[in-house]
């Protein structure tokens, strides 16, 4: 005889089987890898809170060390989930450009956000997906897995995201460590060689936190010692290249005038504001000579055939009679519907005015520089000005200043460090002038009063770090600043009118980054694999 089923089962109430209901416990382990990753904008400017990046990216390795039988579905869910909250609170601020300044619907802006944080987060994502494959068919240790494999993956997939599509590599690793004690290794790695040793210091942590929980003295020595001697190995390299002097003054220091317009973006190409911003900036010019004296990012908003007939041959006279030197960042055009995103430079030589020096964005910003194909009706919709430019040459010479030689870039230009080494790299084994200064003019007023100023200011400190040289920020909104090797700041304060001045000396010599570039990186996170690999290779002989 059957016993009687009892009528309270879920199916009998009308319900959806408990397999199908989602619940908050069914959601936890969506929304743990997410939060993990949005954690990781504290340990950015302006919070600067860097032990979180590490803690994070520990507690995310350590959810694939601790699960050695899960596929690599499960790890690529992971990591991208990560990747996702990682980005989407990182650059949150790119609705303000699309919404506020742009026009586009706040869903579809929203929508836009979330879109490009799905992408970045499939980085992260296939590095983790890798790891997790590679260790099941290599049968890897937690300890390869910790300090090799998932280490150099990550490294990678950073590297990856910062050429794949033309590039972003907004808030990778490196970027929170500038002031921290891992510092030290940019001048030899670079911003992805510190975001590797950050990785392998993550991956140090996890294992230490496995090895802690884990009872009992079998092996001990080597599931705590060997991850705690890593990261004090870390921290003690880092802190001891912050000491060496890669790079050393050159000539006499110059005297620099930083302006800050604070012209809002909703007027700066307003033609009722045009006539009001060319007076203000002609003003600041001409208010105090200096050896240098840069303007922001298209500060000047018009073609030079579209100004006053005497605007530009004012300012030429200015530099003349001053000994001053100009950098306007300026549009500039050579043949219809050709636009450069351009630094024009004027001296107080009396060939300067026929021959100014001139400077041409060459990493252009997709959507607002360029656009890719198919998409020009997200531009259209933006009402983005002088949507579509012409590239400047990948290398570019210097802007002589008195004893100094001064490299300009524009804008997002700063977020490729390889590429402003590539160019005192080439430079030097050409033997031809290399750049003892660092200028970078912007505008990034599209970004509103937001994380993004701090956030790239950061960025140029990584760049100072990089190459062992000052670097000027002349920028419209915020952050105009003076950077210096060894960390000093000066800065304006954001969203005000004025002119910074300072006394910059230029410095000279070679990096162990101008040098290798991202190579060196590239080639130790392949070495790593190697080496994992060949430590399975030798366990299966050993059986």
């Amino acid at each position: 005889m059957n016993s009687p089923v009892p009528n309270n089962t879920p199916e009998q109430r009308g319900e959806a089987p408990a397999r199908d209901r989602i619940g908050p416990a069914a959601l936890l382990p969506l929304l743990l890898p997410i939060l993990a990753g949005a954690a990781n904008v504290f340990a950015f400017a302006p919070f600067r809170l860097w032990p979180l990046q590490i803690a994070a990216l520990a507690w995310l390795f350590h959810q694939a060390i601790v699960s050695p039988q899960a596929g690599a579905r499960r790890h690529f869910l992971l990591g991208w989930l990560y990747g996702f909250g990682w980005a989407a609170a990182g650059v949150h601020w790119l609705y303000i450009s699309m919404h506020d300044y742009g026009g586009m619907p706040s869903w579809m802006a929203a929508l836009a956000v979330a879109l490009l944080a799905l992408y970045l987060g499939l980085y992260a994502g296939g590095a983790m997906a890798l790891a997790g494959w590679l260790r099941k068919h290599w049968s890897s240790s937690p300890l390869t897995m910790g300090l090799l494999m998932l280490p150099a993956l990550w490294a990678l997939s950073e590297w990856a995201r910062g050429w794949i599509f033309t590039g972003f590599p907004w808030l990778v690793s490196g970027y929170a460590h500038t002031a921290g004690p891992l510092a030290g290794f940019a001048a030899v790695g670079g911003v992805y060689g510190v975001g590797w040793i950050a990785a392998l210091a993550a991956g140090a942590l996890a294992l230490l936190w496995q090895g802690m929980r884990r009872k009992g003295a079998a092996g001990a020595a080597i599931r705590i010692g060997v991850p705690l001697a890593t990261v004090l190995a870390l921290w003690a390299g880092g802190l001891a290249l912050r000491q060496v002097a890669w790079t050393t003054p050159q000539g006499q220091p110059i005297s620099v005038r930083l302006l800050q317009g604070n012209i809002p973006q909703e007027m700066k190409f307003s033609n009722d504001a045009l006539v009001s911003t060319l007076t203000m900036y002609e003003q600041m010019i001409s208010a105090e000579p200096a050896d240098l004296i840069a303007t922001p990012e298209t500060a000047i908003p018009l073609l030079p055939q579209q100004l006053p007939p005497d605007y530009l041959a004012r300012l030429v006279r200015f530099a003349q009679s001053s000994g001053s030197h100009l950098a306007l960042g300026i549009p500039l055009s050579d043949a219809p519907m050709q636009y450069a995103n351009s630094v024009l430079g004027f001296g107080p030589e009396a060939g300067s005015a026929v021959s100014p020096y001139r400077y041409d964005k060459h990493h252009l910003v997709p959507f607002g520089e360029f656009i890719p194909l198919g998409f020009r009706w997200f531009v259209d919709m933006m009402h983005i000005p002088l949507g579509d430019m012409t590239r400047g040459a990948p290398v570019q010479s210097p802007f002589a200043v008195k004893d100094q030689w001064v490299l300009p870039n524009i804008c997002y230009e700063d977020l490729f460090g390889e590429e402003i080494a590539g160019q005192l790299r080439d430079a030097y084994r050409a033997g031809q002038p290399q750049a003892s200064v660092l200028l970078n003019l912007s505008n990034i007023a599209w970004f509103g009063n937001s994380i993004a100023l701090p956030q790239h200011l950061q960025i140029s400190q990584m760049r100072t770090l990089e190459t062992g040289r000052p670097m000027l920020r002349a920028t419209n909104t915020g952050a105009t600043a003076v950077i210096v090797p060894g960390g000093a700041l000066e800065e304006l304060p954001p969203y005000t009118r004025g002119t910074l001045a300072a006394q910059v000396q230029g410095y000279a010599g070679q990096t162990p980054y101008i040098l290798l570039g991202n190579k060196l990186v590239v080639g130790l996170a392949l070495l790593m694999l190697l080496v994992a690999w060949g430590r399975n290779k030798a366990a299966r002989i050993r059986h």
